[in-house]
């Protein structure tokens, strides 16, 4: 029986904001952990660690979200990613794992304490870094033949993905500063102050190398944005007017405005991306069609997720109320 809706095109919008979500709210989480080594003192280092402690596990529910709804509606996806992500999904999986150890172990550590400190950053760093190669893969697209990728292991690890980690680095280390921004006062932000417009070149600078490189790595691409002039290209210019905010809002020391134009940044970004590969889910030749489970499958997992995301944001929404006010190294007040 014909459906009288496009359940395929539904499951790529809930996937699509699941993802978007897990980015905006365990983004500035991992950015506190990319910043560690950089903090000026303990203190500033127990401040960043309290401005997460009440979120940072339900930050991640989207995480498993996302990751449950991928399997569910598309299984071609993991049947193709994981073989060419082995490496990188690892990877990140063993960040998540190194940085929540260490979230708990240090506030109960004394004398060895530094060692959580570096299991900290360093699970942060590499769980960003792995998250931004994986873009770029997806950028670059997947060697597959008949719905079976035959590339090898390492084929995911490019300078492109490379510069793409670095940016997600960047670009989660930014949404930790305006983070930190909002939630701190005194000398720590007084820091994040400082280090905001630093992360923002950065970022900006990558931007502009992945914009440049990303029409050499995909024809499709490039033929997406250069063939015909359309509202494509608005999105950009929305993240550049988002940067601009930033450094305005930093050079007048808003509170709240840096961390809410990081994530327009983050947004538009973000939907740049998928306008640029459209509908392609397993590129360069799968589309969200092709890769889609049975119509009984989708419509019967459907059910369940319109009950659940609901849940997950309001526990989420419920949770940045409660502790929406500022933190001290001791807790919040």
């Amino acid at each position: 029986m014909e459906q009288p809706f496009d359940l395929t095109l539904i499951w790529a919008g809930i996937i699509g904001f699941g993802i978007m979500m897990y980015v905006l709210m365990d983004g500035f989480d991992l950015g506190q952990g990319i910043l560690f080594p950089f903090a000026p003192n303990e203190h500033t280092r127990d401040v960043m660690m309290n401005s997460v402690a009440p979120v940072w596990d339900g930050n991640e529910t989207w995480l498993v979200l996302g990751g449950a709804g991928l399997l569910a509606a598309f299984p071609l996806v993991y049947s193709v990613f994981l073989p060419a992500l082995y490496i990188g999904v690892f990877l990140l999986l063993a960040g998540l794992i190194f940085r929540g150890v260490a979230f708990e172990f240090r506030f109960k550590a004394k004398t060895s304490r530094y060692l959580w400190n570096w299991a900290f950053a360093g699970g942060s760093t590499v769980a960003a870094f792995a998250q931004g190669a994986v873009v770029g893969a997806y950028i670059q697209g997947f060697k597959t033949e008949n719905l079976v990728y035959v590339g090898g292991a390492l084929d995911w690890l490019t300078p492109f993905t490379v510069i793409t980690g670095a940016g997600l680095v960047a670009g989660y280390a930014l949404l930790g500063s305006t983070w930190l921004i909002m939630k701190s006062e005194g000398e720590v932000q007084d820091w994040a102050y400082k280090l905001t417009p630093r992360l923002l070149l950065g970022v900006l600078a990558v931007f502009a190398i992945v914009s440049v490189y990303t029409p050499f790595v995909d024809p499709f691409v490039k033929s997406r944005w250069f063939d015909s002039v359309s509202l494509i290209w608005l999105l950009p210019a929305l993240a550049m007017y988002c940067a601009f905010i930033i450094f305005r809002a930093v050079k007048k020391r808003d509170e709240g405005l840096p961390f809410v134009a990081t994530m327009g940044l983050f947004v538009f970004s973000y939907l740049a991306l998928l306008a640029s590969k459209w509908p392609y889910i397993v590129p360069p030749n799968y589309t969200i069609y092709d890769a889609a489970s049975a119509p009984e499958s989708q419509l019967f997992l459907l059910l369940g997720f319109l009950f659940v995301i609901p849940i997950v944001l309001a526990y989420t929404a419920w949770t940045y109320w409660v502790f929406r006010g500022k933190v001290k190294a001791t807790g919040y007040h």
